[in-house]
């Protein structure tokens, strides 16, 4: 093994210090030219991304309209429909309250054709 004395450690600490030093600089600026085509695209991509958004915004809007009346639309059907089964069970118990009556006079007219028989047949 070899070992290493504190100048040695030293001077190996210096120089790991500089290569991090040395990575750590300032980079070369970038060409402006370079830097202006950077920043027309940004706002290129920074547009078309707001352009997407405002899109998707208008089609979600679209679809909650949609929504809004196909469920306005059901409603006026199923409010049309109790109204209409209303009416239908109206008529009916009106039809069924006639028959009814029909029934009952027509029976009450029979038991008074037996009586009036009867009645013929004793005199």
């Amino acid at each position: 093994m070899s070992f290493q004395n504190h100048n040695e450690r030293r001077e190996a600490a210096e120089a790991a210090k500089k290569a991090m030093l040395e990575k750590f600089k300032n980079k070369p600026a970038i060409d402006p030219k370079v830097a202006a085509e950077r920043a027309e695209a940004a706002k290129a991509r920074e547009a078309k991304r707001i352009e997407a958004e405002e899109r998707r915004k208008a089609r979600v809007e679209a679809e909650k309209l949609e929504r809004m009346l196909a469920a306005e639309a059901k409603a006026k059907e199923e409010e049309e429909r109790l109204k209409r089964e209303a009416e239908e069970a109206e008529a009916k118990a009106k039809a069924d309250a006639e028959a009814e009556e029909i029934r009952a006079y027509e029976l009450k007219a029979r038991r008074d054709l037996k009586y009036a028989a009867r009645k013929a047949r004793q005199k």
